[in-house]
């Protein structure tokens, strides 16, 4: 019986599927997107996330740890050098996995798993959605519009004549400009 042993093998014998998973990891934390198939992004997903958790403090034992599971270099300067101060103030959740369809040869489910502060396409959407938000989607009742036209016509009266004086004050210099125009003729 095999309760509570929810690793996914992906078919591999242990030594296999750590290398894969290391090779994985090492290209995902170094290209930040990487296109696989679901299941071993699932199975990514758990092995990268508990790595990244690591990086953000930066000391000699969180790296040998780090270096242990990636057992490459580059890949784990470039986890504490730059992944880990985006990703600093964030509790979790440092990879996005979106499914891509199915792969022609064999029909396997594909997915692009990739590091969420990394991907400047969904960084500017979030942004032009969050700029959107300021106004409300409901439209008034008549009675509130009708109270609010009232209050509306007076504030319009006053703001009338300043914007006269601030027309005239405004025609006043591009007169003068061009008097000078003339006396230089």
């Amino acid at each position: 019986m095999r309760h509570n042993k929810a690793i996914n093998h992906l078919g591999r014998k242990s030594g296999h599927r750590k290398a894969l998973l290391a090779n994985m990891a090492t290209s995902l934390i170094m290209h930040k997107r990487i296109e696989t198939t679901v299941a071993k992004a699932k199975a990514l997903k758990m092995y990268v996330e508990p790595l990244i958790t690591k990086s953000k403090e930066d000391s000699t034992h969180s790296r040998r740890i780090v270096f242990s599971y990636l057992k490459n270099k580059y890949a784990v300067t470039e986890l504490f050098r730059n992944v880990a101060p985006k990703i600093a103030d964030r509790p979790g959740g440092y990879t996005r996995i979106l499914k891509t369809g199915f792969r022609q040869g064999d029909g396997a489910d594909m997915a692009l798993i990739e590091l969420v502060d990394f991907n400047e396409a969904a960084l500017a959407s979030t942004v032009k959605k969050e700029a959107k938000k300021t106004g409300t989607r409901r439209s008034r009742s008549k009675k509130a519009a009708d109270a609010a036209a009232p209050a509306a016509a007076p504030a319009a009266e006053e703001a009338a004549p300043v914007t006269e004086t601030a027309q005239a004050a405004e025609a006043a210099p591009a007169d003068a400009s061009a008097a000078e125009e003339k006396k230089a003729e």
